[in-house]
């Protein structure tokens, strides 16, 4: 991903009498280069874990299936029953925390505790047979997803590197760069078609070429089709990441558009932006003081309301003043994520949030997650994930492998040289304002992005300042 133009396709210089040459053709080529060069690799890791990711719920289902499934059977046991199955094999280990009825005949029932050597969003899972309380597994899970071990560890991968808080650096470049390498390409791309004869070259590969031609074929053609899933990727993703993520959540706050949450607040009802992302990050009240037997009754009492899959999450209160959650958490279309709070003395309907009310840049971010993680339109959905990730891996690639064909020698200057410098020294005064109040604004948008267009700057500076080798005689 470094290239769309080469040093060929450069616009020529101008003759004496012009009093300006072509500016912004090679003020892009130049960004691109060097922001694939130097964010290359962040990049190439992101692509081929979120590939990996994309694949891993058919992997869940033969690497857990003992867990995940038990034999069908025409009868189910009460909840309570399941429950204190669960409980006999925590004891006093963990605090009850959730309950994941078994969606459909032949699936599992989750019960998700609590408890010490946890980290953030996990619980212990407890996987219990419906019809005869058996228990199948004993599993950490991660998170409102409920993923499972194999698929956590992948998903740590592509979020940071199993690095914590400073690996989320990482794909945070990653997504920010993403975008912004991915425009330029595109307004190169366009810069060119309108040049060249042989438009068809830009939009198929040129097998018939070779060497660094046939590579730029490649990068130029295949790029140009995995415009939209690129940028996709990259603005869901920037909402992952530590700075970037948390000024978008600010923004939509300042503008009322975060997404509602259900109070659970028995002496007082309210809506709260909620996080998307969020896992069980709350301590639930102690197991002694929960009865297993209000599982069945809230459950009941939701679904007269507005719980209708089976696809559902039942959370006891937090404390004693607070309401049950019974929540729908079927994140395929059509979405299912609505939730109802219930008193667990009275039985009373205390709150409810259906997504049908979200407003539309609550659904957008509902969707672009979902669509993000696989899960929205299920196989196809996968399918084009890992296309596009894929794809993205051999654009990194192939620009690579451009770079090295014209890696530097003995008889060069500079690293490659992908495009003229001083481009913005060439540019009339409202570029160079434009230039600059688009690099003021990405990156207070996405700081990561401005401290390293900063980087980038000071290393075409030196390198621009160099004076230039002889050449060897």
């Amino acid at each position: 991903m470094t290239t769309i133009l080469t040093t060929e396709d450069t616009p020529p210089p101008t003759s004496p009498a012009s009093t300006r040459q072509p500016w912004f053709g090679a003020f892009l080529l130049r960004l691109h280069f060097y922001a694939g060069i130097l964010v290359g690799p962040f990049i190439l890791v992101a692509a081929l874990s979120g590939a990996l990711y994309a694949a891993t719920p058919q992997l869940e289902q033969v690497i857990y299936a003992h867990e995940l499934h038990a034999p069908e059977s025409a009868t189910a046991l009460p909840l309570v029953d399941q429950i204190e199955a669960a409980q006999a094999v925590v004891g006093d280990e963990g605090s009850l925390a959730a309950v994941r009825p078994a969606p459909t005949n032949g699936d599992t029932t989750r019960v998700m505790f609590t408890g010490d050597g946890l980290g953030e969003s996990e619980t212990r899972a407890i996987f219990i047979d419906r019809a005869t309380a058996e228990v199948r597994g004993d599993l950490t899970t991660y998170g409102t997803s409920g993923t499972l071990p194999l698929r956590t560890w992948i998903d740590q991968f592509h979020r940071n590197l199993h690095l914590g808080e400073i690996g989320r650096l990482y794909s945070e470049l990653a997504a920010s760069w993403l975008g912004v390498v991915v425009l330029a390409g595109a307004a190169m791309w366009v810069i060119r078609i309108r040049r060249v004869r042989a438009k068809r070259d830009l939009l198929r590969p040129n097998t018939k070429a070779r060497g660094y031609r046939r590579l730029f074929s490649w990068h130029a053609s295949t790029g140009i089709w995995l415009l939209v899933g690129a940028l996709f990727l990259s603005a869901t993703g920037i909402t992952w990441s530590q700075y970037a993520g948390q000024n978008v959540s600010d923004l939509r706050a300042a503008f009322n558009l975060g997404t509602p949450s259900i109070s659970t607040d028995l002496a007082e009802t309210a809506t709260a932006p909620a996080d998307e992302h969020a896992g069980h990050g709350t301590a639930s009240a102690s197991t002694a003081a929960i009865d297993p037997a209000t599982f069945d009754a809230v459950l009941a009492v939701a679904q007269t309301v507005n719980v209708n899959t089976g696809l559902v999450e039942i959370r006891p209160p937090a404390a004693a003043d607070q309401a049950w959650v019974v929540q729908e958490i079927q994140r395929s279309f059509p979405t299912e994520v609505d939730s109802v709070a219930v008193d667990g003395t009275t039985l009373q309907v205390t709150d409810r949030v259906d997504f049908a009310d979200f407003n539309l840049a609550a659904k957008l971010s509902r969707w672009g997650i979902d669509t993000h993680m696989g899960t929205m339109f299920g196989l196809a959905n996968q399918l084009v994930l890992i296309a596009t990730a894929l794809g993205l891996a051999a654009m990194v690639s192939w620009g690579y492998l451009m770079w090295w064909k014209r890696r530097p020698t003995l008889g060069t200057a500079r690293m490659g040289t992908p495009a003229p410098a001083g481009a913005l020294a060439r540019a009339p005064w409202w570029g160079v304002l434009a230039v600059i109040v688009g690099v003021l604004a990405v990156g207070l948008l996405f700081p990561l992005v401005g401290i390293s267009l900063l980087v980038f700057i000071v290393i075409d500076a030196l390198l621009t300042l160099r004076p230039p080798r002889s050449a060897p005689h």
